[in-house]
């Protein structure tokens, strides 16, 4: 009687093509491409150019720091958090 041959597994079969190696090698090109592909467009792009802010609507006033503090801390003691 002749031996017939086993077939290889699923497993075995994507063993020999998918090394821990070939994994590594292909993210990292994968990620050296994406960041020379992103500094060259950050290059190739001109600066965008914005419009002064408008004034404001209101007068600036300077807050005292203790004051807010004292007011924020009662209102959390009243609220109750």
């Amino acid at each position: 009687m002749k031996k017939q041959k086993e077939k290889p597994s699923e497993e075995s079969k994507g063993a020999a093509v998918r090394s821990r190696r070939s994994i590594l090698k292909g993210s990292a090109a994968l990620l050296l491409g994406g960041i020379a592909g992103r500094m060259s467009n950050a290059y190739a792009a001109p600066a965008p150019a914005f419009a002064p802010a408008p004034p404001l609507p209101w007068k600036w006033v300077k807050l005292d720091p203790m004051e807010a503090g004292r007011r924020a801390y009662r209102n959390y003691l009243t609220n109750k958090g």
